[in-house]
């Protein structure tokens, strides 16, 4: 049997099964609601998004009704195929592609003022952070912004998920010349017990 053009991504291990549950979870809160912490961070439009490990497409598909050209990158089929469903857009194309390299993603030769890594950062592995850091820095356009969060608390059966420092995001963005804009530690939106995040904005120099 022909290998797949993508093997499975680190920290995607769950995901496909589940995609029809997590379409209705992740589409029942808002970008606003997600990211309230750094509304007034959001550049004008139009910006280049990229939304990596886009999940649904729901903060997507909300940056591109507000005139931004986003990407909804996302390596899990079954929620591709489930967000560019729900979220048909001529501001919203999907990339097949995932962390560490995101090497369709560099090979589009493109760079964005936003970038967003919502509940991705801990499904990577150390070594991989450390590979990954310096691949979403170079996607940065002068003065764009990188906005990640990290999920803490307990993981869910079936998933891959490792506990992160934010001070090991904060140095290795900083090494790879991003400086923080913002810091925010905020509670679940889903009311999920035990749960908690923290999020980060990053900027590259202009």
């Amino acid at each position: 049997m022909d290998e797949p053009p993508f093997p499975t991504r680190p920290g995607t291990q769950g995901y496909a099964a589940e995609a029809p549950a997590l379409l209705r979870q992740y589409e029942s809160i808002s970008f606003a609601d997600v990211h309230h912490a750094f509304l007034d961070l959001l550049p004008p439009a139009p910006a280049r998004v990229a939304d990596i490990g886009a999940g649904t497409g729901r903060d997507a598909a909300a940056l591109a009704a507000m005139g931004h050209q986003v990407l909804a990158v996302e390596p899990t089929a079954e929620l591709r195929a489930g967000g560019a469903a729900l979220h048909p857009s001529p501001r919203l194309a999907w990339l097949e592609d995932g962390l560490p390299d995101l090497a369709g993603l560099v090979a589009r030769g493109q760079r964005y003022d936003l970038m967003l890594l919502t509940a991705v950062w801990m499904h990577l592995d150390a070594p991989d952070r450390a590979r990954a850091m310096p691949v979403l820095a170079g996607l940065l356009a002068p003065g764009g912004q990188m906005w990640l969060s990290l999920r803490h608390g307990p993981v869910p059966e079936g998933r891959v998920m490792h506990a992160v420092d934010p001070a090991e995001v904060v140095a290795q963005a900083g090494a790879a010349g991003l400086t923080l804009l913002r810091r925010e530690e905020t509670a679940d939106t889903l009311g999920r017990g035990g749960v908690h995040w923290t999020r980060l904005a990053f900027a590259r120099a202009a």
